[in-house]
């Protein structure tokens, strides 16, 4: 995705953190009976909005392109190794298994087959 095609305003269009729940009303609220005073709950909201805001903004500008450039790092870690060797040995595995399918359906074929044929014809003679 080029730097221009970047959604400043949806930046989480398919919807990956929707569990955070950061609005003051899920994460405190009064009780009917219990309620403090209008301006200081109002002021509450406020507060808690401006803070919230303001420790995230500043947190992902000191920290933001760092975390960023590991996780960018850490992915293309992850693609590098499935490309170069995860995806190999499976290709690696998948044909020597081949090759060890059809030795056991042999061996079954060779020793087990005959083994229960015969004990089939053992059995048969105590049918009612």
């Amino acid at each position: 995705m080029a730097p221009s095609d970047l959604d400043l305003f949806n930046r989480d269009p398919n919807e990956i953190n929707s569990h955070i729940k950061v609005a003051f009303e899920d994460v405190l609220a009064e009780p009917d009976g219990i309620q403090s005073i209008t301006c200081v709950w109002s002021f509450s909201n406020l507060c808690f909005r401006f803070w919230r805001s303001c420790t995230y903004k500043l947190m992902t500008l000191l920290c933001g392109m760092c975390v960023a450039m590991y996780w960018g790092c850490e992915f293309s870690y992850i693609a590098f190794m499935h490309i170069w060797y995860v995806t190999p040995c499976l290709r690696t595995l998948e044909i020597n298994c081949v090759s060890c399918q059809k030795i056991y359906a042999l061996c079954i074929n060779c020793w087990v087959v005959p083994f229960c044929e015969a004990c089939g014809s053992i059995f048969i003679h105590f049918k009612r």
